[in-house]
């Protein structure tokens, strides 16, 4: 999708303008893929803008970047601030947030423990990842040729730079073959998630979704889905999925926080057809939760003032 540039960017502790926001060409990130990163949605609020689930977002952040050997340079409550504080000057009422560490300029090689470590948070207006259309009619999705990578050999716990290549081979296959997103399978044949969103089924009535263990990323919009279902009266269950599952399925989604939620309408040319009634309930309690119109989840949204 096109970046849309705002005002300011935090870097390594200041607010720059955004067209001097910049690192060097032999900043070893830039070669080798190692940094971590989030995406956070700031929506709007009868409050004012809100940054949905921050805190656990940084929290994940520095969780990622402590199995990438590298300590960001400001404090995880420093981050939360300096992210609100950022939404606020850029006069933002709703955003997309794009926190990233990295290994920063002054060597270059495969050893990342001399490098030094830097740090951006960057935030722009952003639309639906999917499309506006995708939130109402839904994707079409094809299972990936590509394997999400196993375990020990690169970690899904961490939101990693390069390990997102794997998923950018997948959506470039799905989308060059014609469909909206592809949704990728672990080495032994089990659907871990697609290509940025996690993914779920739901059959006679039960929502059920990869556990973590099949290689998923552990997604806040996952975790806020599956407390939102169970508040709904909704059975989940975390199971190992085959493809099949996803073509038997009376109905299946996305969720992420840039896709939101988002229903899934076809997968490998088997219809499923249009958004169920589960699709449609959590969509909607979703909905409310971000922009802080339910009071059951209001500790999830945080006010930028």
């Amino acid at each position: 999708m096109p970046i849309t540039p705002s005002g300011k960017i935090w870097m390594d502790g200041e607010y720059v303008d955004w067209d001097d926001a910049r690192v060097h060409v032999l900043t070893p990130s830039l070669h080798y893929g190692w940094g971590v990163f989030e995406g956070i949605r700031a929506y709007a609020t009868d409050a004012g803008p809100a940054v949905f689930r921050l805190t656990d977002h940084m929290k994940r952040l520095y969780r990622s970047a402590k199995i990438y050997h590298m300590e960001p340079p400001v404090s995880l409550e420093g981050a939360v601030k300096v992210t609100k504080d950022l939404v606020a000057m850029n006069e933002l009422p709703a955003c997309y947030i794009r926190p990233l560490v990295f290994l920063g300029y002054g060597e270059i090689g495969l050893n990342p423990l001399t490098s030094p470590v830097s740090m951006v948070i960057a935030c722009w207006p952003w639309g639906a990842y999917l499309g506006e259309e995708a939130f109402e009619t839904g994707v079409r999705a094809k299972v990936s040729s590509w394997r999400r990578l196993d375990p020990n050999i690169i970690p899904p716990a961490a939101k990693a730079t390069g390990q997102y290549i794997n998923s950018s081979l997948a959506k470039a296959e799905a989308v060059k073959a014609g469909y909206d997103e592809g949704i990728l399978l672990n080495p032994n044949g089990y659907v871990t998630d697609g290509s940025g969103e996690n993914v779920f089924a739901v059959r006679d009535g039960v929502l059920h979704t990869p556990p973590l263990a099949a290689g998923c990323l552990a997604g806040l919009t996952r975790d806020s889905i599956i407390t939102i279902a169970e508040g709904e009266g909704i059975p989940v269950r975390e199971t190992d999925l085959v493809r099949t599952d996803l073509y038997l399925a009376d109905e299946a989604f996305f969720t992420g926080t840039a896709a939101e939620v988002v229903p899934i309408r076809e997968v490998d040319d088997r219809v499923l057809g249009d958004p169920g009634p589960i699709t449609r309930r959590l969509q909607e309690v979703f909905t409310a939760a971000t922009t802080g119109r339910d009071e059951r989840y209001r500790d999830w949204v945080e006010p930028v003032a």
